[in-house]
């Protein structure tokens, strides 16, 4: 799985998400071992990131990769992570 060691999170006015490298391998770790998302799902929304960019978590649920309550817990995860 290829990661944008650029990509930052941060929430912004608009409500944007920016990531930082470190945060971001974070969130990745927290889906996958917290969440039990799986690598195949996280690639699967990285690659729909690159052509419709937006936050992962956001491209996670609307391609039904993971349900509404998991993409709650994230939003939680990140409010603390950040």
């Amino acid at each position: 799985m290829t990661t944008d060691k650029y990509m930052t999170i941060h929430t912004t006015q608009g409500g944007e998400l920016q990531m930082s490298p470190s945060n971001y391998s974070r969130l990745i770790d927290f889906l996958q071992e917290d969440l039990a998302i799986s690598h195949a799902s996280i690639s699967v929304a990285l690659r729909h990131s690159q052509q419709d960019p937006g936050p992962l978590p956001m491209i996670l649920w609307q391609y039904g990769l993971i349900t509404l309550d998991q993409l709650e817990q994230i939003y939680d995860w990140l409010e603390t992570a950040a």
